[in-house]
């Protein structure tokens, strides 16, 4: 039997593997010169500096369930904290892989932080089939949950995590630290941080965390792609570039890791009507605007915790950043924004020349916005370490609109491919029991507009396989 996977990032990837695996003669397509979606590196400012084109820290990279069957050749970087969230009185508060340590920071918080977190954290093994799959999960999985925690403490987690970040801060902390902290995780939805369920997101990435790490390749994101078709290669897959796929293949499977939009597109009216207005009913959330830069020495933090982690969360307090995610969905970009900012090469030498270095760093906007935010995103930086300007060499600048351009499944800048938001998190792309299946026969969609949603984990492209691999099943 044969299968055609239309695009090669992490979930493409992944899809073709499972299908490979099960003895498929599978073909992967790829539109751009290099492979990847959202996990590419590029020289984008000074050559010598490797950049992340989109994602860059991985707290799903090495753990999610498929990826780690795999046993992949990549070097893992993991620093020694895995974020941290910096202050205007010079210090920061971390999270570190044990939830005691990070709690210790809290103050009188600490007790609330362990509480709320540590629950997950202690029976993640229990949590990730429920958050993560393979999906849909068995009802079994969420009954295992609930006897892992007990009814009541499921409960209060199930409220917890279906909460809006910001009740869910001010309900659970007293303190601006702890609050500031779990704000900054909520930010990564791209949604206002009073809209449910922003925090799951945080509670989601905190238990991340301590369970897994916020670790990324040595090398770039690239190395995680590249290691993803060496894999599928090894299988059979035949994995071809700048190859665009103008309409749905004739084949046995077909898996698209293209968004809604672009699937419509590629299906050119076969779907019935009811499920074409559905997916151009599609929601697609806020842009972002990314700065990559050269630097000519290590970012100078004024809080010392910043230089023991690749990644942090810049905005100060929770009225700050709620401010600051409000603002793209009003349409109007931040003055303030919060920015999620990566320093890999404090851990990872190989992505620069000797004793320079490189940083990432992006904000929301409104969707496609044309507005530079270069400006108030480094004042942000410089504001928290102060002499950051003097050590650019280059910079890059990609808005919404280039980051669609060089990849058309971030439609208007949206990195999560669609807003996950409570009306869409599980619903994604439609209101259909199992989302990866359309209504051709055959054809699947395994991109980020499916659960579990964005990152690099490829866990829409596998359990897309999977579903395609029992419809086979069924039919023979």
């Amino acid at each position: 039997m044969r299968a055609v996977v239309i695009g090669s990032g992490p979930n493409g990837l992944c899809g073709a593997i499972a299908l490979a695996q099960a003895g498929l003669d599978v073909e992967v397509h790829e539109e751009q010169a290099t492979i990847g979606g959202g996990a590419r590196s590029l020289e984008l400012t000074l050559p010598g500096f490797v950049h992340d084109v989109c994602s860059a820290i991985h707290p799903l990279g090495r753990d999610s369930p498929f990826l780690r069957s795999l046993e992949l050749e990549l070097e893992w970087v993991e620093p020694p904290a895995q974020v941290a969230h910096p202050f205007d009185d010079g210090t920061a508060v971390t999270v570190e892989r044990d939830v005691d340590a990070t709690a210790d920071q809290l103050g009188g918080d600490a007790r609330a932080y362990r509480e709320l977190v540590g629950p997950l954290v202690e029976h993640w093994e229990a949590v990730e089939p429920v958050l993560l799959g393979p999906l849909p999960a068995p009802p079994r999985a969420a009954a295992r949950l609930a006897r892992a925690l007990g009814a009541r403490a499921a409960l209060r987690l199930v409220r917890a995590a279906l909460a809006d970040a910001r009740s869910l801060a001010e309900q659970t902390f007293a303190g601006e630290r702890a609050r500031a902290l779990l704000a900054g995780n909520a930010s990564h939805s791209l949604l206002p941080l009073e809209r449910r369920p922003t925090g799951g997101f945080a509670l989601a990435l905190l238990a991340l965390g301590h369970v897994a790490g916020w670790g990324f390749p040595r090398g770039g994101a690239q190395r995680i792609s590249d290691a993803l078709a060496a894999k599928a290669r090894e299988l059979g897959v035949e994995v071809v570039v700048e190859s665009r796929v103008h309409r749905l293949p004739d084949s046995d499977v077909v898996l698209a890791d293209v968004s809604p939009r672009e699937l419509l597109r590629l299906a050119r009216g076969r779907f019935p009507a009811r499920y074409e207005r559905a997916l151009e009913r599609y929601r697609y959330g806020v842009g972002a605007f990314k700065v990559d830069w050269a630097l000519d020495g290590p970012v100078p933090w004024r809080a010392e915790a910043a230089a023991r982690t690749a990644t942090l969360h810049l905005g100060g307090t929770l009225a700050e950043l709620s401010a600051s995610e409000w603002s793209p969905w009003a349409g109007r970009a931040a003055e303030r924004p919060f920015v999620l900012f990566a320093q890999h090469t404090l851990f990872d030498p190989t992505r620069a020349p000797e004793g320079k270095h490189t940083a990432w760093g992006y904000c929301h906007v409104p969707h496609a916005s044309s507005e530079s935010m270069t400006e108030p995103i480094e004042a942000q930086v410089e504001r928290f370490a102060p002499g950051f300007r003097e050590l650019v060499l280059a910079r890059s600048e990609l808005g919404p609109l280039e980051l669609e351009a060089r990849n058309r499944n971030l439609v208007g800048g949206d990195i999560n491919v669609g807003a996950m938001d409570l009306g869409q998190l599980l619903t994604r792309p439609t209101r259909r029991r199992v989302p990866y299946r359309t209504p051709l026969a055959g054809v699947y969609l395994c991109s980020a507009a499916t659960p579990p949603g964005a990152g690099v984990h490829g866990l829409c492209g596998w359990s897309a396989a999977r579903v395609a691999l029992a419809d086979l099943a069924e039919r023979a």
